[in-house]
């Protein structure tokens, strides 16, 4: 059989677990994800699963942090006025909201703390720091 190589299309169902045993993704009831092995499209320590893998085979790979999200950045939190931000606007702690940076560009943050004068948002991803396990089953290498 063939065997998956760097710069393959693979599609893969997956199901993304953390420590403690809670699902954070799955691609149960939708389309494979799709990718190109090497391609820096997926974290790197599911990237780096794949080859070597045949079609059907089924893995499960514990990922580190630091090959999956990296560790949270101090820096990527930004205690804000609450005053600038509206009143319908929720802010309870989890919360995620898209930010438009000064350059334009949508980022999501999450509030992480909220005080009578400010609101705490943390643009970290919100699996950093955290290790990873994943199911996969190969579906298809194009």
């Amino acid at each position: 059989m063939t065997q998956v190589k760097s710069g393959d299309t693979v599609r893969i169902h997956y199901t993304g677990t953390l420590t403690d045993g809670s699902t954070f993704d799955s691609s149960a009831g939708r389309d494979p994800l799709e990718f190109t092995v090497g391609s820096g499209q997926i974290i790197p320590g599911l990237d780096k699963a794949m080859p070597g893998m045949e079609v059907g085979e089924k893995k499960q790979v514990t990922v580190p942090a630091d090959e999956a999200y990296g560790q949270p950045n101090p820096q990527a939190q930004q205690a804000v006025p609450r005053a600038e931000i509206p009143d319908h606007i929720p802010l309870d702690l989890g919360t995620q909201l898209q930010v438009q940076t000064p350059d334009g560009q949508a980022m999501q943050v999450t509030v992480v703390q909220v005080t009578d004068q400010e609101v705490t948002l943390d643009a970290n991803h919100p699996l950093a720091g955290k290790d990873l396990t994943f199911d996969i089953e190969l579906v298809e290498i194009d």
